[in-house]
């Protein structure tokens, strides 16, 4: 994520499109398409801004330690547990597991430019996705946190980047962001 000053923090914090459908259903298999498009978008969209940003980067001035600075992406807990629910999550959390295991070996790559790779992975947070889910769905979530029990806030998401930013030996990591949360099969 690179930051931009006209995104809103709910925007700068929440990259993503999601496509519910199981593996097979009374309509059929998954279909290939929608689970190419979720990887196109959440996965080779995170590459193609990465390696923008690399590029842009790797021309900048060192800092006193080398640096040149950091990007931070976007994945999710999506990534680790898979996604609770109704509709089937195996796209979603596909790419974010890709986003997750980029991560790394993109901050190796990186290293001799000075430039470091982080991803964050939320949990539950008021982002457009979750905002749009009926109040139940999202309540039952919700108690699913064990602390604090609520969706997170953008500006908490926020504030891990400031810490990222700030903080050299944060690289190659990919940080939970949950309030404890692992999402039930």
């Amino acid at each position: 994520m690179l930051m931009n000053p006209s995104l809103t923090l709910e925007q700068a914090c929440a990259a993503g499109i999601a496509h519910g459908e199981r593996m097979l259903s009374k309509h059929g298999p998954h279909a290939t398409e929608a689970f190419e498009r979720v990887v196109r978008v959440n996965l080779l969209g995170a590459f193609n801004v990465l390696v923008e940003a690399a590029s842009v980067l790797a021309r900048e001035e060192p800092g006193p330690e080398g640096e040149r600075g950091v990007i931070v992406n976007t994945a999710s807990i999506a990534a680790f547990d898979g996604q609770a629910g109704q509709a089937g999550q195996v796209a979603y959390a596909a790419s974010k597991a890709g986003v997750v295991g980029m991560t790394l070996p993109a901050a190796r790559d990186l290293a001799r430019y000075g430039i470091r790779v982080v991803s964050i992975a939320p949990g539950l947070f008021l982002t457009p996705m979750v905002s749009g889910l009926p109040a139940p769905v999202k309540d039952s979530l919700e108690q699913l946190v064990p602390f604090p029990s609520r969706a997170g806030r953008p500006e908490e998401c926020a504030d891990l980047v400031c810490h990222v930013l700030g903080n050299l030996m944060v690289n190659g990591e990919t940080i939970r962001l949950d309030g404890a949360l692992r999402m039930p099969a």
